[in-house]
This record gives C-alpha cells, structure tokens and sequence, in this order.
C-alpha cells in the first residue's frame, strides 16, 4: 500500500468516525507524559499528515530532542482546535510549533476561506500564548495539486495562506517560519526530491525543514 493510499484510510476512518477530532489517537501517550512532567523545554508539533510522518520517518530526530509529536493524518484546523488543550496546553511544552492548513485548502472537513482557517490557527496560537506557550508559526508547505482532490490550485492558496500567518505572526511577535520559501519550486509545488507525492515530504524534504525549525524553537526559547 502507498504512503497516500495508506494516510487517505487514516484520514477518512478519523474524519467519519463518531471521535470527529481523533481525541483518543494520543490520550494514552499524554497520560504518560503528564504522569512524568520532567523540567525540560519540551516542545510540541502540532500538525496533520506531515506532521505525523515526520515522527515514522525521522524519530531521531525527535527522539534526540525533547519534541512531542501530535500530528493527525487528514486533520483540517478545526480539529485541531478541538484537540489543542489535550494535545499540547496539558503536556505544559516550552514551545508550540503549529502547522496547518493544507488540508482545509483541500476541503477534507468541507469548505473554508483562507480568513476561516487563519481564525483557527490565531484561536490555537492565543491559546498558546495565554497558557505561557511560547509559538512558532509555520508557513504551510507547497503543493501544486492535491493527488486526491485535483483542482483547488493549492499553488496559489497556500501563498496567500502563508501571507496572512506571515502577517499575523508579526503582529502578534510570534516567530513565523518559512518552510515554503526553502522548498518550492518554480510552479509553488514540491518537486520530487523533496516529496514523491507532491504534498508528503521524503526524507529529505524533512532533513530541509529540520535545521530551520530547531533555529525556529531556539530564537523563541531565547526570546524574553
């Protein structure tokens, strides 16, 4: 079974089931968690597919830092609002490091205007801020088209996407990161090397986003 037929069963069980927002994927691994709050700068991926592969493909790489990864194949904003207290406020991280909104451009939880799902992630990204998370805002990675829904120009959405976070993130004094800008190729896709789909990264679309996103956490670990 591919990758994308793989997460497409994932995301279609989660987005069908009765727990809409996939409350239970991590209950069990944040007991855990909470049960041994260690003092340490811990931080928090919140995300969807790419988020969550990321964790299978790279787990050095979150095994040899203090990361949690919370990421939910197929999940759209909405959800992760709903999940955000249980999946990130109530580990107590140092840092959040959100990025969503692709699969709201793609409509898996039905349609969205790009105002509606930057009210989403500002709701996160305050929540955050008012539990003493300090955030990392991330630019939504590129795609020229979703495999499985052809059509919605993603490669002109997910810019403009990306200036509204980018606008929020200023005004709020969060750090914003520009994973697109790093990895985009002449159409605003992904080329191959960087993800065989067009939309999941490979490993070395992930050793791209890695260096940028430890720099990210540490300007924010050393803000004030």
């Amino acid at each position: 079974m591919s990758i994308l037929l793989f997460l497409t069963c994932i995301a279609f069980n989660s987005i069908f089931s009765q727990d809409w927002a996939d409350l239970s994927r991590y209950k069990d691994a944040n007991a855990i968690i909470k049960a041994d709050m260690k003092k340490e700068a811990r931080v928090v991926f919140m995300g969807n597919s790419i988020t969550e592969v990321w964790v299978s493909m790279r787990p050095e790489f979150f095994k040899e830092n203090p990361y949690i990864g919370r990421g939910i194949s197929g999940q759209t904003t909405p959800q992760m609002l709903v999940r955000f207290r249980q999946d990130v406020i109530d580990l107590n991280p140092a840092v959040v490091v959100l990025l969503a909104g692709t699969n709201d451009i793609a409509g898996n939880t039905g349609p969205l205007t790009l105002e509606e799902i930057l009210d989403n992630i500002r709701s996160m990204a305050e929540l955050a801020e008012a539990n003493g998370i300090k955030v990392v805002l991330c630019s939504v990675l590129p795609a020229f088209d979703y495999p499985w829904r052809p059509g919605l120009k993603p490669n002109e959405k997910i810019p403009a996407l990306n200036a509204l976070i980018k606008i929020f993130a200023e005004s709020k004094g969060f750090v914003y990161l520009d994973y697109f800008s790093a990895m985009a190729d002449e159409r605003n896709g992904l080329p191959k090397e960087y993800a065989e789909d067009e939309v999941h990264p490979t490993e070395a679309g992930y050793k791209v986003m890695e260096p940028l996103v430890k720099s990210a956490i540490q300007t924010v670990l050393n803000s004030q």
